[in-house]
């Protein structure tokens, strides 16, 4: 008998590392909008009251920055000083210079100009075609995300968090173990925050 587990986690769009994704992702079609051949190597940092924007750009066109920063995190849902973090008052430190023309000149035949690593497979144990893990994964951090836009569990703020193990006998797929973390308002009991994670968020899903 072969067996083995396999565990993938997937954040909501408040997490800090998605929400950096999503500002970059906001800048970058913002300048194609503009410029459709723009290079945009943009990184974004998030911390408490904070964005920084840095990287190398090549673009003809012109993009308000701070703008799209501020439009970007209040379409998260952090928009009041009470999450402390507000897409309206928060600090943005944009710090783009012209690409490097080293750079430029070694993509210039339609390369990408950067690296990236991927790991993952296709596979039929669903119909996205993707492992089971990280589809369960990313079923139930969308799922808080409903809950907390449609004020069904209207105590949960932006970030958060899944993680789910799934154990394989000859080939075939078992949930074992899932975790789901979310950022929420203070004051609520842990008791009836389990409850309601597993009632509205976990059982939909699994």
């Amino acid at each position: 008998m072969s067996r083995w587990t396999f565990t993938s986690e997937s954040v909501t769009e408040g997490h800090p590392d998605k929400m950096a994704d999503q500002i970059s992702d906001a800048i970058l079609d913002a300048m194609l909008d503009q410029d459709p051949a723009s290079r945009v190597a943009c990184e974004t940092m998030v911390t408490t009251g904070l964005v920084v924007v840095a990287g190398e750009i090549t673009t003809s066109g012109f993009v308000d920055i701070p703008s799209v920063v501020r439009e970007t995190i209040n379409e998260i849902g952090y928009d009041r000083d009470s999450l402390d973090f507000n897409g309206s008052t928060c600090g943005v430190m944009v710090t783009l210079d012209e690409q490097s023309p080293d750079i430029a000149m070694g993509v210039d035949q339609l390369g990408a100009g950067d690296q990236g690593m991927m790991f993952g497979y296709a596979c039929k144990e669903t119909p996205q075609l993707m492992p089971l893990p990280i589809m369960t994964a990313h079923q139930l951090t969308r799922r808080l995300t409903v809950a907390r836009k449609k004020e069904i569990l209207d105590f949960l703020r932006p970030d958060g968090k899944s993680q789910v193990s799934v154990q394989y006998t000859d080939g075939q797929p078992s949930v074992r173990a899932v975790v789901v973390s979310t950022q929420h308002d203070p004051g609520i009991d842990t008791v009836d925050l389990r409850e309601a994670v597993v009632e509205e968020i976990i059982k939909p899903i699994i």
